[in-house]
């Protein structure tokens, strides 16, 4: 998704780039004017790889809380002219979250800041969807006539308007503004805008979905080539595989085992998929040999039929391939990962070491050989966890690294366990719970911490809970 720049794992910076639980530790431990130009540089430029699924923004906001940080920087940040001139939502989103945790935790400060934002920046509608989990009625009523007014009274207005109140992430806003009595003329947009929604909603029930095949074999395959004659390109092998499972009985087999070896490549790689999924006795030689196709749309779609088998024949076959350094055998070594046995330890550990060699700790695919190597309790891929929980910058894959290594490492709970209770994802918190060691006197503080957060995860606070009612011990 994103290449950002990050610094080195031992340096403050590096550590809160990467949100491992010892960014906290030093930062608190560092000149607070250090602490707080390193926090305000993770903020205002998103370090994560993937915003979609890493979490960063309470862990930032809780340190801006412990180092009583301002909102200047911020400030200056969601105010820029370009926010005006070109809203990014990944330059301003992270912002956002920090400033609604925060107005959470009570700043004030904050809170203004978010109104602010709503009522006149770029990316208002995150800032509206912070602010509808947190401000009260008054604050938000107060923001309908600004935001309303963003959508001028014509056609084209009243339709983006709706398109606002159908794609809004907390409709609370919304619902509070058709019953404004104060500002009648935004109460009566606002409505008609959800009643066109709805519409909107029983006209999209009444037409068809879109382009379909004919129904037949032949039909579905030049469905999925004419695909890549569209402007732009639409890629529909795995539609069109879908599709041949409703239309293929087994006097096609001959016609799709046709096209799986020799077809024109969208039809090819469908009638791979499909062939794949239904288990036919000839799907691992075509694996096999579309793996070594020159089209890339054919090559995907055989390490990916692949890693989606899981019988004994595509095990064994797995076994074989997983010794190759091409992307067949790194599919195959994913699949001893995700289904082999634990004698398959040692092809899954020499995958990954060769994975990281290769590609360093941000390599793709690597998220399911360090959870290949911890199901298998492979004891001996210690020594790269570690090297991987220490330099990835996707936290993660640092949470996967850790639940490998609390069942691989005997000193996990006296070592990073510890450190991930600060750690910025929810599942690494409610691991550390579970398994750190009680003799640091930072873990039971820091357990009584987390229970006491009415920002922290539901999960992680019953695993708090229940650890303090044991008296602190691991379980």
């Amino acid at each position: 998704m994103f290449d950002p720049d990050i610094a080195p794992s031992g340096t403050l910076l590096g550590l809160l780039q990467r949100g491992r639980g010892d960014g906290p530790l030093h930062a608190l431990a560092a000149p607070r004017a250090e602490a707080l130009a390193a926090l305000e540089q993770c903020v205002l430029r998103d370090p994560r790889l993937d915003w979609r699924v890493e979490s960063r923004s309470l862990y930032y906001a809780r340190l801006y809380s412990d180092l009583e940080g301002p909102l200047d920087g911020i400030e200056q940040h969601l105010f820029h002219p370009d926010d005006l001139i070109v809203p990014d939502e990944h330059r301003c989103g992270l912002a956002l979250s920090v400033l609604g945790h925060l107005a959470g935790y009570g700043r004030r400060d904050a809170l203004r800041l978010l109104r602010r934002y709503a009522a006149t920046g770029g990316c208002w509608e995150w800032a509206l969807d912070e602010l509808a989990l947190r401000d009260d009625e008054a604050g938000l009523r107060s923001l309908g006539p600004a935001v309303v007014a963003r959508f001028p009274e014509s056609p084209e207005g009243d339709a983006a308007l709706a398109a606002a109140v159908r794609e809004a992430y907390e409709p609370r806003p919304w619902q509070l503004w058709a019953e404004d009595a104060a500002h009648p003329a935004t109460a009566g947009r606002v409505r008609k805008a959800t009643e066109q929604v709805s519409f909107d909603r029983w006209q999209r029930q009444l037409r068809t979905a879109g382009p379909t095949p004919g129904w037949s074999v032949a039909a579905v395959l030049d469905w999925a080539e004419q695909g890549l004659t569209e402007c732009p390109p639409v890629e529909r092998d795995q539609a069109a595989a879908r599709c041949l499972h409703a239309v293929a009985g087994p006097e096609d087999r001959p016609a799709l085992l046709a096209a799986a070896r020799r077809g024109p490549s969208a039809a090819r790689a469908a009638a791979l998929r499909h062939l794949a999924d239904r288990l036919d006795p000839d799907r691992l030689d075509l694996i096999e040999a579309a793996a070594e196709s020159p089209e890339e749309r054919v090559a995907r779609a055989a390490v990916e039929s692949l890693e989606r088998l899981r019988d004994d024949q595509a095990l064994d076959r797995a076994r074989r391939w997983a010794v190759r350094t091409d992307p067949l055998g790194a599919a195959a070594a994913r699949l001893l990962a995700r289904h082999g046995d634990p004698d398959d330890g040692d092809l899954v550990l020499a995958a990954l070491r060769r994975t990281v060699q290769g590609g360093g700790a941000d390599a793709e695919g690597l998220d399911a050989l360090v959870e290949g190597v911890g199901r298998l309790g492979e004891c001996r891929a210690a020594p790269v966890l570690r090297h991987l929980y220490r330099e990835t910058a996707s936290s993660q894959l640092r949470g996967t690294a850790a639940r490998a290594l609390a069942g691989a490492d005997p000193g996990f709970p006296a070592g990073f366990a510890v450190e991930c209770l600060w750690d910025c994802e929810e599942s690494t918190r409610e691991l550390a719970a579970r398994t750190a060691a009680s003799g640091d006197v930072r873990v039971l503080t820091q357990l009584r911490r987390l229970a006491a957060d009415p920002a922290e995860e539901a999960e992680v606070q019953t695993a708090v809970r229940g650890r303090l009612s044991s008296g602190g011990s691991a379980r």
